[in-house]
């Protein structure tokens, strides 16, 4: 057994097998949940269960180093050992097909169920579909998964020229990684800037000019007709303004869906994600949900929304673990995210929805935080090259402590001695 592989057939469990705690979705808030159950002293029979046949990996290498080459093929959040040393039951490449509550019970694909006390949703998101003709040919791909990942590489070592349509962060990643490869790279938006969704417009102008510098080309405001083929392989994208990229792939980085349909079946309260409380309760309290597929009261926004981010499907994760064990906490944490382009580091803490942005240290220089505001209130940071400001953010936004818009853009304004 590699360290990154299950034994084959992985654990099954008959029709009449019962768990205290049963998890659907093994990724980060999935691990999350079982890893602080038993932290917290769940002394329950626990199973995890997820669709693929690996151990539950990182997933934010997948548009970047493993392209490259440069990162493990796979890098497991936890390795087999921790699962039977802390006697999850984990049940890889099953599918949840039905979840019936009144009987509390869960049903795989291969038939067999599961009889659960406490259930836990970390059913996570997919990759949104690219909606116009020609979206089928062979050669359209998206990124997601470790097996969309695996597909990309083998694609991209063998192609010339590659379209990437999304200006989001998994688009600019693997935009880097094509470029450093040697690939002519086009990137087109609808938007009228790069990761409009997520930042200022003074980073989102940063790192246009870093991949302009590059050598990417770059769309925006520009919608795509459709993708032509050629004896059913793609040749080209053809805009909505007439013009045609010739290209031999195609990345479609268009968004994520939340997956919601089991919990819709199930009857629970689904609102651009599953609706979670501040203890990640679904509208049935026998049943959680964490991480990518939840809508949650967010404390730091001010009102439920859903956030497609590692450190939130982490800490949900907590959350649900401890609350399991009897230990609730509701989730206070402050949201962050990060993205790796080229030799350039964006970290961003905080929600910010518009208001006033104060600039602190040298875009000139590529090392820069932009401090957002709302009214007087602190609300967010985000940085290019100066990580002790992110780390600052974090510790201060989770504070309620705001610095005067003067003290952020002076440089020399020491932020530690607000905290």
């Amino acid at each position: 057994m590699t360290p990154t592989s299950l034994p084959s057939p992985a654990p099954a469990a008959g029709s009449g097998t019962d768990f205290d705690l049963v998890v659907i979705g093994a990724s980060y808030a999935g691990v999350g949940i079982v890893a602080a159950a038993r932290e917290a002293g769940f002394a329950g029979r626990i199973a995890l269960v997820g669709d693929e046949a690996e151990l539950p990996y990182q997933r934010p290498p997948l548009s970047k180093g493993f392209l490259l080459g440069t990162s493990a093929a796979i890098l497991p959040l936890k390795g087999e050992p921790f699962y039977r040393e802390a006697q999850i039951d984990l049940i890889a490449g099953r599918r949840t097909v039905a979840i019936d509550r009144p009987s509390r019970r869960v049903r795989l694909d291969d038939g067999s169920e599961l009889g659960f006390g406490t259930l836990a949703l970390t059913t996570g998101a997919r990759a949104a579909a690219l909606r116009c003709p020609g979206a089928e040919l062979e050669g359209v791909l998206s990124l997601r998964s470790h097996d969309d990942a695996l597909r990309l590489s083998e694609r991209l070592g063998a192609a010339s020229a590659l379209v990437i349509i999304g200006g989001g962060f998994i688009g600019l990643e693997v935009a880097a990684a094509a470029i450093k490869l040697g690939k002519q790279v086009t990137v087109i938006e609808a938007g009228p800037r790069l990761i409009g969704h997520a930042v200022a417009p003074e980073i989102s102008a940063f790192i246009h000019s870093v991949h302009a510098g590059q050598g990417v080309a770059i769309r925006l405001a520009t919608k795509v007709e459709r993708i032509e083929g050629e004896g059913g392989r793609v040749i080209a994208v053809i805009c909505e303004d007439g013009t045609r990229l010739p290209c031999d792939l195609v990345l479609a980085a268009v968004g994520a869906v939340p997956n919601t349909e089991l919990a819709m079946a199930a009857g629970l309260s689904v609102v651009d994600g599953i609706v979670v409380d501040e203890f990640c309760r679904t509208s049935d309290p026998a049943i959680f949900a964490a991480g990518d597929c939840t809508s949650h009261p967010n404390p730091f926004a001010g009102r439920q929304m859903r956030l497609s981010s590692v450190q939130n499907a982490h800490d949900q994760g907590r959350v649900v673990g401890h609350a399991v064990a009897g230990k609730e906490e509701p989730y206070r944490a402050v949201p962050w995210f990060w993205s790796d382009q080229y030799d350039v580091k964006l970290q961003m803490v905080g929600l910010a929805n518009g208001g006033a942005s104060v600039l602190r240290g040298s875009p000139e220089e590529g090392r820069f935080s932009l401090f957002r505001y709302e009214g007087k209130r602190l609300a967010a940071i985000e940085s290019i090259g100066r990580p002790a400001d992110h780390m600052m953010g974090r510790r201060l936004i989770a504070a309620g402590i705001s610095p005067t818009p003067q003290q952020a853009a002076d440089p020399a304004f020491d932020l530690r001695s607000l905290a």
